[in-house]
C-alpha cells in the first residue's frame, strides 16, 4: 500500500514524510491491513485530506481513530455512512445542534462539510477491527501534529474544535492568537452532560466565519 496524498496537501507535507519514522509508519500499516481487518479501507485512509484542501481548511473537527466497527469508519472523524448504525457520539453532536441552532439533521454522512471548508480529521487515521486505539501511539500522531501545527502556522483564522482531552492535548500546537479554539468534554454519552450540551460550536463557528468576512457554514 502506498501512502498517496492529494497535492495541495502533498506539498507542504512532502518533507514530512520524508522522515524515518514515516517510513515505519508506512510499514505497520502495510502489516496491520495485510493480516487483520481494519478500518477505515484503505482508500479512505487519508479520506479527511482528500475531502477538504490544505488551501481550503478553515474550521478542523478532531477525533481521535477511527470507529472500530464494520461499516462505521469512512475515514472522517465522527462521520458514518447513512446506512450504518448511528454511533452514541454522533447522535449526541446532532443534539447539540438540534439544541444551538435549531437544525434536526438525519444525514450521519457528514461529507456536505467537508465541502464548505471543515476538515473532519482523526489524529489516529487507522484502527484494527474492534480494538479501539490499536494504532495508536504508531507515528500517526506525528504526521496529524504537523498537520495541525502547519495550518496554525501558515494560516490565520481557523476554528479549532477539540472535544475531550485528548483534542484540547493539541491545543499546544496551536496558536491562540491566530485562531479560534473552541474545547469541550466529548460527546459521548459518558461526558456529553459535562459541558459538551450547551457549548454552542455550531453558532460560536458561524458567528466567527461572518465576523472575519467568510461564509457560514450550512450545518443541515
Amino acid at each position: 500500500m502506498q501512502f498517496n496524498l492529494p497535492e495541495s496537501w502533498k506539498t507542504i507535507l512532502e518533507s514530512e514524510m520524508a522522515k524515518p519514522y514515516f517510513y515505519w509508519l508506512q510499514t505497520f500499516i502495510n502489516w496491520e491491513y495485510s493480516q487483520y481487518e481494519c478500518f477505515p479501507n484503505a482508500d479512505n485512509i487519508f479520506r479527511a485530506l482528500q475531502d477538504t484542501s490544505f488551501e481550503d481548511t478553515k474550521i478542523v473537527i478532531l477525533g481521535q481513530d477511527p470507529y472500530h466497527t464494520p461499516g462505521a469508519a469512512m475515514g472522517l472523524s465522527f462521520s458514518i455512512p447513512n446506512w450504518s448504525k448511528v454511533q452514541p457520539s454522533l447522535r449526541n453532536i446532532f443534539k447539540e445542534l438540534e439544541s444551538d441552532i435549531g437544525i434536526l439533521r438525519t444525514n450521519t454522512d457528514l461529507t456536505d462539510w467537508t465541502k464548505q471548508w471543515v476538515l473532519l480529521l482523526n489524529s489516529v487515521l487507522t484502527v484494527r477491527s474492534g480494538l479501539p486505539a490499536s494504532h495508536a501511539w504508531k507515528w500517526w500522531e506525528n504526521f496529524t501534529d504537523q498537520i495541525i501545527s502547519l495550518i496554525s502556522s501558515k494560516k490565520e483564522g481557523v476554528v479549532f474544535i477539540l472535544w475531550w482531552n485528548y483534542a484540547i492535548s493539541k491545543s499546544n500546537l496551536i496558536d491562540w492568537n491566530k485562531h479560534l479554539i473552541i474545547a469541550t468534554p466529548h460527546p459521548s454519552p459518558f461526558s456529553a452532560y459535562r459541558g459538551f450540551f450547551g457549548s454552542k460550536p455550531f453558532s460560536k463557528i458561524n458567528t466567527y466565519l461572518i465576523q472575519n468576512n467568510m461564509s457560514s457554514i450550512d450545518w443541515k
